[in-house]
């Protein structure tokens, strides 16, 4: 109760804030004009870069340039950035544009509350360039009743789980990974590296992947299927394929093969380290290629099924314009000139040519050591990605590959749906904290499912689980009704 008291009390802050902001400052817009010069502030995710200070003096020479407009762009890093924009958002601060997404500075949440700008009007006047380079994908699957309240990064647009190897111990032993489609078919491998490789634990620790398109978090329960009936809003819990993989799930921990402190381990199995042989990741076109280059030796992966569109797919990574910014048309022409102008990508990216990075004569770079080690951005959290240059190793097509990726993507039933919690706010509180004591040791098979899973459905129903079912089913059938 002490956890919805406070949430309770942070929304209602955030309205009042929103409200006395809707309510008009004393300063102005400078409109569609340019004539002004105006400073906009750009809360961005990341581990802040030694150079970034450097990089910005470029960009602003640019943008002054080009829309008369210099960007303070303020990196909070990685495990602050959500409470930190909560923080910021709630005081009513004045700021222009921020990332958001489905995993940080919640995207729905904060459209829904009013936190940030709607972008449609703003978009056909002043992105005109960007509009035509996004997949209508993520333009479309990322509306919120029909309006769009941030511009989704250009990239991959399904979302697809796969089983990645360390080849080095499947070429050792000699291994088949080529009729490897399931979680069960991993069996017979596990069992051969468990016998031969006393060092290496044969699964990295992660969740059991599970065929539904969830609603609200990953772990929680409300779900849709991806096939059968796909318009009825379930409990995942309940299925039969959830039971079904979570006892091979648990065959493995019993058998040694994954962890015994699964459920509570907080280690993220870094992929420099090869103490593993198999892991489970989301893919993008040529994964494999960036994950050994990373590892420092050679990672395959299996597909475990084809590529979905999911709202957290299209939600992954967005630039919303806050609705306290005063100057949203000119945050809405740099984040124009951010997703279609390649100098400025390439810019924000990769730093300076010459100082962070060399060009090669057919137009792919290297990185130089001040890259690495003073401006390594989160490149997939900036912007449209397909504008970027080529590293002089990666695959000419890459970004071919990634329009084909998209376009063999298959949208989810419920792509375009999100859910008001709020009228069923409490009984969802209540199935978090549920879920929270349940689903992490279920979803890495550290305990019996056939055990656990009814004793936590039956702790789901009296949270109010039917409660909240009901009113997504309402909510889905009623925007089913607009589509």
């Amino acid at each position: 109760m002490k956890k919805i008291g406070i949430l309770s009390l942070v929304l209602l802050l955030l309205t009042g804030v929103l409200a006395a902001c809707s309510g008009g400052g004393s300063e102005k817009s400078s409109g569609d004009s340019t004539d002004e010069e105006v400073k906009l502030t750009w809360y961005m995710i990341g581990t802040p870069q030694k150079d970034t200070k450097d990089v910005m003096k470029e960009v602003n020479k640019y943008t002054k340039e080009k829309i008369n407009a210099t960007i303070d762009m303020k990196m909070l890093d990685w495990g602050e950035y959500n409470d930190r924009m909560q923080v910021i958002t709630t005081s009513g601060e004045n700021y222009d544009i921020a990332f958001t997404s489905s995993w940080a500075n919640n995207y729905a949440l904060n459209a829904r509350k009013g936190a940030f700008l709607g972008l449609n009007d703003l978009m056909d006047k002043h992105g005109k360039d960007m509009k035509k380079l996004i997949d209508p994908a993520f333009l479309e699957g990322a509306q919120i009743d029909g309006e769009l309240y941030a511009i989704p990064a250009n990239k991959e647009v399904g979302q697809q789980a796969v089983l990645s190897f360390n080849n080095e111990l499947v070429k050792k032993h000699n291994l088949d990974i080529s009729n490897v489609n399931s979680i069960a078919d991993l069996e017979p491998l596990l069992k051969v590296i468990k016998e031969k490789e006393k060092n290496v634990t044969p699964i990295a620790t992660f969740d059991a992947y599970l065929p539904f398109d969830s609603i609200l978090q990953e772990e929680l329960p409300f779900a849709f299927r991806l096939d059968g009936n796909t318009d009825e809003v379930v409990n995942k819990y309940e299925e039969d394929i959830t039971m079904e993989t979570l006892k091979t799930m648990h065959e493995y921990y019993k058998k040694g093969y994954i962890q015994k402190d699964a459920a509570t381990s907080t280690d993220s199995w870094p992929l420099e380290t090869p103490n593993w042989f198999v892991r489970k990741e989301i893919y993008q076109p040529y994964a494999e290629d960036v994950w050994s280059r990373s590892a420092g030796y050679e990672i395959v992966t299996r597909e475990l099924h084809e590529p979905y569109i999911f709202n957290n797919s299209v939600t992954g990574s967005m630039q919303a314009i806050s609705a306290t910014s005063k100057n949203p048309e000119r945050a809405m022409m740099f984040l124009n000139l951010l997703n279609s102008d390649e100098y400025l990508r390439n810019l924000l990216d990769k730093g300076i040519k010459g100082t962070h990075y060399e060009e090669n004569e057919d137009g792919t770079i290297k990185d130089l050591p001040a890259r690495v080690e003073n401006y390594n951005m989160p490149s997939f959290a900036i912007g449209n990605q397909l504008i970027l240059k080529l590293y002089e190793d990666d695959p000419k097509d890459k970004w071919e590959k990634f329009e084909e990726f998209n376009k063999n993507s298959t949208p989810s039933p419920a792509l375009g749906f999100y859910f008001d919690s709020n009228p069923v706010r409490t009984e969802i509180a209540a199935i978090s904290n549920v879920t929270s004591e349940f689903s992490p040791a279920l979803l890495k098979g550290a305990v019996d499912p056939e055990e656990y899973l009814p004793a936590f459905n039956k702790k789901l129903k009296e949270a109010g689980m039917e409660k909240v079912l009901d009113e997504i089913q309402k909510q889905y059938d009623e925007w089913k009704k607009k589509q």
